[in-house]
């Protein structure tokens, strides 16, 4: 801890951590809201989890193709410009009654247009610590975002349950214009800019670190999606037992990554950290009792971030700060998939056979992040004793012969 101490006291990490965790907490909130929302109005999981598909591919688009754009017109521009045109869609999704077809196009421009706030905060991280403490800060970051996922559901369930999910969605948007602009104004983002990539947009994707955080990436958000949707049927959002047990989920992701944040990465850490959700995530299956789902989620969260701070810190050592965002962007892209997947196959399968089908599907998508890194595990990056900064862009210097 203190370390992490450290870290904070450092000029400006404070300051951008809170900003970005601000910014970002709709996103712990918005597809809780979504799917209330949507199967209150229809009376479908399934058509709930069409909606949230599309919101997520909207974002799976956008991600790469935004934090490209970071570098070219800069982090302020991009970012308030994507704010505006999100907060509309949400908006929009609260007020207008229409066809399913409608709420799902709405959800995709919402997707499409949700602020790159993690690609921009992670490229400035570099930026604000020494490369010896990179690596503990993107522990501390992957960390310190369950708070989101500790508070923002059970939030937005007390919300949506006691008040009206019209009412949800709203907040969500006062808390994504407050945080964003609050991000925007930060100094360490006025400070930061990212140099114009200069190779083709997707090219990144044949760094093996990137493609394979990507891939783990889409397995675990998948496996987090699927969760999320079997906690909400389960208790079939008439109390407060939802929120709290997915709280419970990244209660112990939280503790998992403070706990693991100073342990060297090397090839293997992925795989160990991926076994530890898988066996959490299988022993849901066995009861729904809310006791019982808690302290299984619970140590399957204790994987959750420290398996997060190992894609986040492959990723930034394997590529030149130029594409450091759009390199995020796809990791992002591929967590974005997973989840749209995760959510359409979890409310088809609640449709079908009940709740306990979301676990088998959060069990599956677990199960395969596992064997891929123990499968690829001679492309997973051995990072002990070295740091985790982006390579530095080089240019030719002429010189007088």
């Amino acid at each position: 801890m203190a370390g992490y101490r450290d870290l904070l006291r450092t000029p400006g990490v404070g300051r951008i951590i809170a900003a970005q965790l601000t910014a970002r907490f709709p996103n712990g909130m918005t597809s809780l809201a979504i799917l209330l929302h949507i199967e209150h109005v229809t009376g479908s999981y399934g058509a709930a989890g069409l909606v949230l598909a599309a919101a997520s591919i909207g974002q799976a688009i956008a991600g790469p193709v935004t934090s490209r754009w970071m570098g070219r017109w800069g982090m302020r521009l991009v970012i308030t410009s994507t704010m505006i045109v999100c907060a509309l869609s949400i908006t929009a999704i609260a007020l207008l009654a229409l066809p399913l077809p409608g709420y799902m196009a709405l959800g995709f421009v919402s997707g499409l247009s949700t602020p790159p706030i993690q690609s921009a905060a992670r490229t400035i991280y570099p930026k604000l610590v020494t490369s010896k403490q990179l690596t503990p800060l993107f522990s501390l970051d992957a960390s310190l975002q369950e708070i989101i996922w500790i508070i923002a559901p059970v939030v937005i369930t007390l919300v949506a349950t006691q008040i009206g999910t019209v009412q949800a969605l709203l907040l969500i948007v006062v808390i994504l214009i407050g945080g964003g602009s609050w991000f925007i104004l930060s100094p360490e983002v006025g400070r930061v800019r990212i140099p114009r990539s200069r190779r083709s947009i997707g090219k990144v994707l044949t760094k093996t670190p990137v493609l394979l955080a990507t891939v783990v990436g889409f397995l675990l958000i998948g496996a987090c999606s699927a969760v999320e949707a079997g906690v909400v049927a389960t208790f079939d959002h008439g109390g407060l037992e939802a929120g709290i047990v997915l709280a419970l989920f990244s209660v112990g992701s939280l503790a998992g990554g403070l706990g693991f944040g100073h342990i060297p990465i090397g090839p293997w850490a992925m795989a160990r950290r991926l076994a530890i959700v898988t066996v959490g995530l299988a022993l849901t299956i066995v009861s729904l009792n809310v006791f019982w789902l808690g302290g299984t989620l619970v140590l399957a969260g204790i994987g959750i971030a420290p398996a997060l701070a190992v894609l986040f810190a492959m990723t930034s050592a394997s590529v030149k700060f130029s594409d450091t965002a759009e390199a995020f962007g796809w990791v992002g892209t591929g967590q974005l998939i997973g989840a749209a997947a995760g959510s359409a196959i979890a409310g088809f399968l609640i449709d079908d056979l009940g709740p306990t089908g979301a676990y088998v599907a959060a069990t599956a998508f677990a199960a395969a992040g596992l064997l891929v890194a123990v499968a690829f595990v001679r492309g997973f990056p051995d990072l002990r004793g070295r740091d985790a900064s982006p390579i530095p862009d080089t240019e030719p210097v002429p010189t007088v012969t």
